[in-house]
């Protein structure tokens, strides 16, 4: 049962679009399982630059299927944007090429709305959140009253729904900051509007993904973010709301232990993490301009999401090694080698003076 799972083994942003890309082109379907539009994985083929946020990067092969699985917040003006954008660069996404499961989260205007309400009231201990709302939809699935993307088959219950949560968003934004309500009536016809186009790729992704792999066909499961972002192993708090490691493709996808081929970890010569939170080997000035770049071309460190600057660092084999017993990692791919031409020295952290250098998260020296 041929399941290839990819992760990224820092704060992601080390290239994983670029090796599912590669990898792509041996397999039948390409998964997404986790996270939402917060995860940016650029792709260049030729002249052409893919910048998704939600669609499998390995779409871009026409010989495979791409499949958004459960453990994602779909925001459907992001998805409905990238089909579009994919199609005017000539490929054609078709319910015969995307499936979406009946049971992601659906990522609502409200959500938007109530996390940046949520970052301004943090003032200075905000966590760096790309304000893409993916913290509220995360926990309103947590505290079970999120929307999934199957209701958007009843059309009436649908809306319903939708009213009901911009009501109780309202409600928790007014208890945060001063500012008008927003419209339910208004966000509810932008999803129905929205719904209708999406109902024919709606479907049971785990059962599809189940029973290929059952037939032998070649399953590319493809993390967001990477495992320092995890939310439980992560460098807590400043973490993403979904689980990026391995572990996470079964529950994203819904498929059963023991069917895991390959786990490929992807890691930067350097490291980067857009936001907040600790970062043992940062640097700054030149040397952060010299990793970084100036933002002028594709490669550069600057977040496909947010357009911010990451913040740069040497490679820190400390988390390297963390991050390879968290995942079970069966091979590694180093990206951006060249980026440390005309660097003399070049430094790598093997080990830390402090054993517990970061609040929260001793493990790492582990």
């Amino acid at each position: 049962m041929p399941l290839d799972v990819i992760v990224g083994t820092q704060w992601g942003d080390e290239g994983k679009g670029r090796v599912v890309d590669l990898l792509s082109a041996r397999a039948d379907f390409v998964a997404r399982y986790n996270g939402g539009d917060n995860a940016g994985h650029t792709v260049t083929v030729g002249e052409q630059t893919f910048k998704l946020h939600l669609i499998p990067s390995g779409v871009i092969h026409p010989h495979t299927t791409g499949l958004i699985g459960n453990g994602l917040v779909v925001n459907p003006t992001t998805l409905l944007e990238e089909i579009q954008s994919l199609k005017e660069s000539g490929i054609n996404i078709t319910p015969e090429r995307l499936r979406i499961s009946f049971a992601a989260h659906i990522l609502t205007p409200a959500h938007r709305a109530l996390d940046a309400a949520q970052e301004s009231a943090r003032g200075k201990r905000a966590i760096g959140t790309t304000l893409r709302g993916i913290g509220p939809a995360y926990t309103d699935k947590v505290s079970r009253s999120g929307i999934r993307i199957g209701q958007m088959l009843d059309e009436q219950n649908f809306s319903n729904a939708v009213k009901e949560h911009v009501a109780v968003i309202n409600t928790q934004i007014k208890n945060i900051i001063k500012g008008d309500a927003l419209d339910a009536h208004a966000i509810s016809k932008q999803l129905e509007n929205q719904a209708q186009i999406l109902r024919p790729f709606i479907t049971d992704v785990s059962s599809i993904l189940t029973a290929a792999l059952a037939r032998g066909q070649r399953v590319l499961a493809e993390g967001a973010q990477g495992t320092l972002l995890d939310l439980d192993h992560g460098s807590y708090p400043f973490v993403t709301s979904s689980t990026p490691t391995a572990a996470g493709a079964l529950v994203g996808l819904g498929v059963g232990v023991g069917c895991i081929e390959r786990v490929v970890g992807v890691t930067k010569a350097f490291q980067t993490r857009v936001g907040a939170g600790p970062f043992p080997t940062e640097v700054f000035d030149h040397l952060a301009t010299h990793l970084r770049g100036t933002g002028e071309q594709p490669w550069d460190e600057f977040g496909t999401t947010t357009g911010r600057p990451r913040r740069v660092g040497w490679l820190d084999l400390v988390l390297l090694r963390y991050a390879n017993r968290i995942n079970g990692l069966t091979e590694l791919t180093v990206t951006k080698l060249d980026i440390l031409s005309g660097l003399n020295p070049i430094k790598i952290a093997v080990a830390y003076k402090d054993k517990h250098p970061t609040a929260g998260s001793p493990h790492w020296s582990s």
